[in-house]
Parts: C-alpha cells; sequence; structure tokens
C-alpha cells in the first residue's frame, strides 16, 4: 500500500471514529468537509517517508503521525478561512467550511480535528509506550507556543515581522514535525532530520507566496491575492517575484542535499522534487518549458 492509500486509511478511521452515534450529525459533516476530498498529503507522505528510510518497524506508528499531522493541517486551514483571519470563501475547490456549516462550526470542527489527533497519536502509540512521548512532543510543538503554527498565525496579528519566522511557525514548523515525527516513530535518531524538514517547509511557504501572486483560482482551489489584500508578510514581497523564484530554486536544491544517506534516500528526493514541479504555477512552468 503506498502513502497515500495508507494516509486515507488512517484519516477514514479517525473520522469515523469520531462520527460515532451521539455526535452533533453537523459537526461530523463539517470535518468530513474539511478533511475529504484528499489535497497533497504532502506532510503524512513526508513523515511516512521518512520512516520508511529510518527502517520503519511499525506501520502504525507512523501512520498515525502522519494522520494526526494531516488533522491539524486541515484545522488549520478550517480556522485560517474565517471571517476574522481571510475570510476566505473556497477551499480546495468548494466551499470553505465556514461558508457551507456557518461560523461557530467551522470554529468547533477545527477545535475537533485538534483534539482528534492527538486521540489518534494515543490510541496506535500504546502499543509502543516509548515512542509516545517523544511524538507527542514534537506534534504539540508545532501547533502551539511559542513557534508552532498558531505562533505563526499570530504574527499577522503584529506590527511587524521578520519573514523567516513567520514562515518557520505558519507553515514550516509541521513540516518539521513531520520529518522528527517519521523518524520518532521508528525509534530513530532525529538529529539529521531537522535540517530536511526545515527546508522543505520554507520553500512551500516561498511557492506559496508566489502561487498567490501569479496563480489564478481555479488552478490553487482558493482565493489568490490574498497577501497584499491582507498585508501579509511575503517572500515577493521581500525579493520581489524573480527573487522569490530564486529563493524557492534556491531551498529546494538544499533540501535534497540535505537527506541522509539512507535506504530511503531516491523516494525521498524524489518526493522533494515532485512537489516542488507541483507547485510551480502552471503560469510560470509553461514560461520555462518555453
Amino acid at each position: 500500500m503506498d502513502a497515500l492509500a495508507r494516509t486515507e486509511k488512517a484519516l477514514q478511521a479517525a473520522v469515523t471514529r469520531a462520527e460515532a452515534n451521539g455526535c452533533p450529525p453537523r459537526l461530523a459533516a463539517a470535518v468530513r468537509h474539511a478533511v475529504f476530498p484528499r489535497g497533497a498529503r504532502i506532510r503524512p507522505r513526508l513523515c511516512l517517508a521518512v520512516a520508511n528510510a529510518c527502517g520503519e518497524d511499525n506501520p502504525a506508528l507512523a501512520e498515525a503521525a502522519g494522520a494526526s499531522l494531516e488533522l491539524l493541517h486541515c484545522a488549520s486551514l478550517v480556522h485560517d478561512d474565517l471571517p476574522c483571519f481571510d475570510d476566505a470563501s473556497v477551499r480546495r475547490g468548494k466551499p470553505s467550511v465556514h461558508k457551507a456549516f456557518g461560523e461557530p462550526l467551522a470554529v468547533l470542527a477545527g477545535d475537533a480535528m485538534i483534539v482528534m489527533a492527538f486521540q489518534t497519536l494515543a490510541r496506535e502509540f500504546v502499543a509502543a509506550p516509548d515512542r509516545l512521548a517523544p511524538v507527542m512532543l514534537i506534534v504539540s510543538r508545532a501547533v502551539g507556543m511559542p513557534t508552532g503554527i498558531v505562533a505563526g498565525q499570530a504574527w499577522e496579528c503584529e506590527p511587524d515581522c521578520v519573514l523567516e519566522d513567520y514562515h518557520r511557525q505558519k507553515t514550516g514548523a509541521l513540516f518539521v514535525a513531520a520529518t522528527l515525527a517519521g523518524a520518532a516513530a521508528t525509534g530513530a535518531d532525529l538529529a539529521p532530520w531537522q535540517r530536511l524538514g526545515d527546508l522543505i517547509g520554507a520553500s512551500y511557504q516561498v511557492a506559496d507566496d508566489i502561487r498567490d501572486l501569479v496563480a489564478d483560482a481555479e488552478e490553487l482551489g482558493k482565493p489568490v491575492g490574498q497577501d497584499a489584500l491582507l498585508g501579509r508578510p511575503s517572500a515577493v514581497a521581500q525579493l520581489g517575484l524573480a527573487g522569490a523564484i530564486q529563493r524557492l530554486e534556491q531551498l529546494v536544491r538544499e533540501a535534497v542535499e540535505s537527506i541522509p544517506d539512507c535506504p530511503g534516500a531516491g523516494e525521498l528526493r524524489a518526493l522533494v522534487l515532485s512537489e516542488a514541479k507541483r507547485l510551480r504555477p502552471k503560469k510560470l512552468a509553461a514560461q520555462v518549458a518555453a
């Protein structure tokens, strides 16, 4: 079973458990709307790829770690789309959760998915209690304060910030968690995997800044031009479009070079390069091809 299939199976199991008898039906529907159909699932795919590279000995642990990260990512998107933040009406090509179910249920659905993420970890890691604490710390650090995605979002409420800190927290934190949790789920040394997560996270945010400027809403499945409209920090605003593209290419090169020598190194390189290609807006890809 490939990484996407494993991830979907783990997410379906988590959401189905949450929809058990007694759950308010519209809350269950809002959560399912937020999680399915799938996005790129790059965070759990990265987590599973690192676990495989480290000699995965219990697949259920890595799957739980990856699913928890995707649930947290989906929760962050639901909250990010709310009127008090981006006020986005579309996500992944369909109405955002607050547009489909209303603001109260959007807030509650996001909160529920955060709890589901940690329930998923606790349920699977009971079979390997020595690995639960490291993974729990990795995941929780990526979400909260002082440097998780909550802190990253909060920088948008400050009068100014350092762009690298904003990117590292808002986007990079979950990518670092993906590489570290993949290693921790196997009991492997974490040290070789921190830099890879940092670089992938940084490249992903720079790519997102570029796409916000040059892609169209149909390609992204969400509104474009939001960085300029909302006055958010952006690699394009700081470096210009050409500079941001150059920065993205540099980050991708460094990410590939940072992959440790391991049995799954080829798979990881292919994953990084395929994501870099996928994230390049069609307009830029056409210019390169020409």
